[in-house]
């Protein structure tokens, strides 16, 4: 098991906005209008069709990751558009936490790797690639392993969101893992991965200090705390 380390507390301040009276907005007191902003609850139904008309679509590049199409349809709004849209199997990310000491503040397994895209290391959390019609669940177990060696014997989902809409078919699904075993790490050839135990204050530290950049990574760390403290308010 590697050893378990925390960050140094970083000084942050904050500061009051003022909120720009736009002709959108208007404050009073604790209460805000809305004066030109449609109303309605958020996940309601909206009006136009759901589904789109698709023209065309044509394979300009396949790799390994991803393909890359180029798409002719009519949107469900009726809108006529061309679009070159990255198809992905979809992803898992794995927030395994140690919570035999601390439900409050577990420790969780970080991993820092090189990112040619991103031309820097980064902190992540452990996550891959589903093979094609490998079931979300089977796929973050198997990630866990490889990456890290840890296995877990309770496991739920947390979140599936989508990164990057405007051209990434990609979705995303986060997995809670607890109850951690320790074990060997199989990485692929291609993977030089450094991981290590965090506690979850020290790793939302390390978000305030900009020291995580990720998305996946920022996502689930701040989901998960929020929905924590939520439930102890209970």
């Amino acid at each position: 098991m590697p050893k378990k380390e925390s960050c140094k507390e970083a000084k942050t301040t904050s500061k009051s906005a003022k909120v720009p009276e736009d002709g959108r907005t208007e404050l009073k007191g604790k209460k805000a209008k809305l004066s030109k902003a449609k109303k309605g609850a958020l996940g309601a139904k909206p009006i136009a069709a759901e589904k789109e008309q698709l023209l065309s679509s044509q394979v300009v590049f396949e790799g390994p990751l991803f393909r890359v199409l180029r798409d002719k349809l009519i949107e469900p709004t009726g809108l006529e558009s061309d679009r070159d849209v990255v198809r992905h199997n979809g992803s898992v990310v794995i927030l395994a936490l140690d919570a035999s000491k601390s439900k409050k503040n577990p420790w969780l397994v970080i991993e820092r790797q090189y990112r040619h895209a991103a031309n820097q290391f980064l902190w992540e959390l452990p996550a891959g690639k589903l093979d094609a019609g490998e079931d979300p669940l089977a796929g973050a177990q198997r990630e866990l392993a490889e990456e890290t060696g840890y296995s877990a014997k309770k496991w739920r989902q947390l979140v599936e969101y989508y990164p990057s809409p405007g051209f990434l078919g990609e979705s995303m699904r986060i997995f809670v893992a607890e109850s951690l075993v320790a074990g060997a790490a199989r990485p692929e050839e291609d993977e030089r991965i450094e991981f290590r135990l965090v506690r979850l204050s020290d790793a939302l530290k390390m978000i305030e200090k900009g020291a995580i950049l990720d998305g996946k990574t920022l996502t689930g760390l701040l989901l998960y705390a929020r929905l924590q403290s939520r439930n102890e308010k209970k």
